[in-house]
């Protein structure tokens, strides 16, 4: 890893309340350099908590990026993906690959172009299975359930989106097939709560009013909606289970038709909580129990692109970490050190390296 000081050339930290015990200040300790073709183009990133390793969606290498957050360190990749299409000059994320990723019991699930979900090895680096969706476009986010031993997985970019649950268990059986009609606008992350044992997944836009979204909350066993909780004004994207039954929604909302924000709702009851003000245009969001934080991967953020840190206890924004350049979207973060991780592509001005930050001692 790269060392550097608190002050990169790279990012400015600005403090945007009092930091509490539970949600210590971080401070850039250092980049992470990844081989082979400048990072340009990713997608999500996750952490085996049981392995420690942080795998990264790589489609500048069309490839799984593995590394080694107990020594913040590349350690390889995997599989064979289509990687960043292009068409007309763009890059079109909607027929690019790897997207979603996820890895548990020596797996790394990982979703490609093609509407597929492909199940890789890692102790050989073989693809052992490839699961067709039924769809034409990407397999995007994805979530785990360790109880019921099942994967949701999205096609945001189909029309209508719809997301599949498939055992995980040897013949990898498709459970059921989840259609939302009313989106208006793809369907966004899925998480698990271990608290009642569903999947809770951001759909943006419900209809026609960008400013309506919703919460489908999903049975594992039988792949069916069982609710629909609606929160507005967010646009939401990404979503993450903290504590008190509490999940964060990273909204898209990026104070143009709706104020900056983020918001915190509770999964038993439904009831937004806590609506933070001063840090919206997210993707990703991340919640780290060793430092009490939420995180936002604010890449439309009003003044530019910023990691957002929320503390988890009060719910209150205590840091704005601003990048100069680059549209970082993607954040994770390691229980066992604490570290966030946070690519930042090499366009737009971007370094194309991984950024690491720590809480402070």
């Amino acid at each position: 890893m790269k060392h550097t000081s608190g002050m990169g050339l790279a990012l400015m930290a600005t403090a945007a309340g009092p930091v509490t015990g539970s949600a210590a200040e971080l401070k850039q300790v250092g980049t992470i350099g990844v081989p082979g073709a400048k990072l340009a183009n990713f997608d999500i990133s996750y952490i085996d908590p049981a392995t420690g390793h942080y795998y990264l969606a790589d489609r500048s290498n069309k490839a799984v990026d593995v590394f080694d957050t107990a020594k913040d360190a590349y350690v390889g990749r995997i599989g064979s993906f289509a990687g960043a299409v292009v068409k007309d000059g763009k890059v079109d994320n909607d027929v690019s690959g790897p997207d979603g990723v996820l890895a548990f019991g020596g797996e790394v699930w990982a979703g490609d172009r093609d509407g597929t979900l492909k199940v890789i090895d890692l102790a050989s680096g073989k693809t052992t299975a490839t699961i067709p969706s039924g769809g034409k476009t990407r397999v995007d986010e994805m979530a785990y359930d360790p109880k019921d031993q099942a994967v949701i997985a999205v096609n945001n970019a189909e029309e209508p989106p719809f997301a599949t649950v498939t055992s995980t268990k040897p013949g990898h059986a498709a459970i059921g097939k989840v259609t939302f009609a009313d989106a208006g606008d793809g369907a966004e992350q899925p998480g698990y709560n271990p608290d009642d044992g569903m999947f809770y997944m951001s759909i943006p836009q419900v209809g026609k009013d960008p400013k309506k979204g919703a919460v489908a909350v999903i049975d594992p066993k039988t792949g069916t909606v069982v609710k629909a909780l609606p929160v507005d004004g967010c646009h939401p994207a990404g979503l993450a289970f903290g504590p008190n039954g509490n999940f964060v929604l990273g909204c898209t909302a990026d104070g143009k038709e709706m104020p900056a924000q983020t918001v915190v709702m509770n999964a038993a009851t439904g009831v937004v909580v806590a609506t933070v003000p001063g840090i919206g245009g997210s993707d990703m969001v991340n919640y780290n129990a060793h430092n009490g934080q939420y995180y936002t991967a604010s890449r439309d953020n009003p003044g530019g692109p910023a990691l957002g840190v929320i503390d988890a206890k009060t719910n209150k924004l205590v840091q704005t970490i601003r990048f100069k350049s680059g549209t970082p979207h993607s954040v994770a973060s390691s229980e066992s050190n604490g570290h966030v991780y946070v690519p930042v592509g090499a366009v737009a001005g971007g370094d194309g390296t991984i950024h690491v930050f720590a809480p402070a001692p």
